[in-house]
């Protein structure tokens, strides 16, 4: 509650807080508009595959010439990572591979990493936060993010004395979209592809967020940094308005799909045939939790407080999130903090590239969002059990033999470069850090 109060310290001493952006995308440029009226914040050096590219993103999203002459553009990761006046780095690029590169980069230089990055951290992300912590630098979740929302109501929570029966996020969901491709994604979306291309919509990217993948990846984070867990067979997506969160979401009713207490879970906006569900979170987040006791019980009743038929679960959810325009509680935290927005400090959940329909052996894998695969929560142990594919390594990768229709994918299915980076930590991610 008083970053703001320490960020004018550090104004008032002369010490911005200055940054180093990596990727600017979507993110990176709603992070950026929110810069100019930020005192205190400064990006120093912006990374990105195209600098003019980039330079246009700030033109954009607000920045004036000075601020932007002021600015190092770079195509040089590296450049960023070792330069001395950078406090903080955010990885927004949204390659998994690349993330945990450069993840790595900046904990050797001695520098807090916010990952947006919520692929790479969930390929790698508990070894990735447990470098961090040896090297005595903070490795974050990114705020305005889902994950990192849902990880500060689990600590809400927590913090005042209520166990956590089930957290997550809102998204449209029907059972078929585990089979969209990036064909025929813009139907669900009702627009035309042509519509799509004058947007400038990475038909790849929406197709990620619509089969199911990107819930998986994000529940994954949130398991993983808060010691809930995923359900043993994948999210189920069960259709909940906010108005029945407590009453749905609970221990003991199967009719809500939750599998048990302590769950993670991705709630849907519609219902399986195909009409609205009212009151949904499809762009927000949620925490069901109980009361301890009788006591806390008749307060819930006294102060007005929504619960189910037994007056003991209650759910308090955010409606919306701002994504990068957020991303500034985050990067003060780890700054004026040394506390993360939600990091990773198990290994609980993983996701799994699944067959989207019966893949032939010689098929080059897509990778997440493609044609081929979409990426399955599992808890980290059924995982390893059965040699899963992680979704952020199913991309310009053989298969050498047949996988059927919504199976998993795994290293077996697969011809590997062994010698890939990403490959390698995530392998030692395995061996390194047990799976709870």
């Amino acid at each position: 509650m008083n970053l703001y109060r320490l960020l004018q310290q550090r104004v008032a001493a002369g010490k911005p807080v200055r940054v180093g952006l990596i990727g600017a995308g979507k993110f990176g440029s709603m992070f950026l508009a929110q810069v100019p009226s930020t005192s205190g914040i400064e990006v120093a050096i912006i990374a990105d595959l195209a600098p003019d590219r980039a330079r246009e993103a700030c033109r954009r999203a607000g920045w004036d010439g000075a601020r932007i002459e002021a600015t190092c553009f770079t195509d040089d990761a590296t450049k960023l990572l070792a330069a001395p006046e950078i406090e903080v780095v955010v990885e927004a690029t949204g390659h998994a591979p690349a993330g945990i590169a450069h993840a790595r980069g900046a904990i050797a230089n001695g520098k807090h990493i916010v990952m947006v990055n919520v692929e790479a951290d969930v390929l790698a992300g508990p070894l990735l936060a447990q470098e961090a912590r040896r090297a005595g630098v903070v490795y974050s979740l990114a705020y305005g993010d889902q994950p990192a929302l849902i990880c500060e109501l689990v600590d809400w929570a927590r913090a005042c004395g209520f166990a956590v029966i089930a957290a997550g996020k809102g998204t449209k969901y029907l059972p078929e979209y585990h089979t969209s491709t990036p064909a025929t994604v813009w139907g669900y979306y009702g627009l035309t592809p042509e519509l799509a291309r004058l947007g400038g919509m990475n038909p790849q990217m929406f197709n990620s967020f619509l089969d199911g993948t990107k819930s998986g990846i994000e529940m994954a984070a949130v398991a993983n940094a808060t010691g809930l867990s995923p359900p043993p067979d994948g999210l189920g997506f069960p259709p909940v308005g906010t108005h029945e969160l407590a009453e749905m979401l609970r221990p003991g009713n199967a009719a809500g799909g939750l599998h048990h207490a302590g769950q993670v879970e991705v709630i849907s906006s519609l219902h399986r045939d195909g009409s609205q569900v009212a009151n949904d979170l499809r762009w927000g987040v949620y925490v069901v939790f109980e009361a301890p006791g009788d006591y806390t019980a008749r307060c819930f009743k006294e102060y007005g407080v929504v619960t189910d038929a037994s007056g003991r679960f209650s759910a308090l959810y955010r409606p919306f999130h701002l994504i990068g325009l957020e991303l500034n509680v985050s990067i003060l935290s780890a700054a004026l903090r040394n506390e993360p927005t939600g990091t990773p400090d198990a290994f609980r959940a993983d996701v799994v590239a699944t067959a989207k329909r019966d893949l032939q052996a010689g098929e080059v894998l897509d990778g997440e969002g493609g044609a081929c695969v979409w990426g399955k929560l599992l808890p980290a142990r059924s995982s390893l059990e059965i040699g899963g594919l992680p979704i952020g390594l199913a991309s310009r990768v053989p298969l050498t033999r047949d996988v059927r229709a919504n199976q998993c994918v795994t290293w077996g299915d697969v011809r590997i470069d062994e010698a890939d980076a990403a490959y390698r930590y995530r392998r030692a991610m395995e061996n390194e850090v047990t799976a709870v």
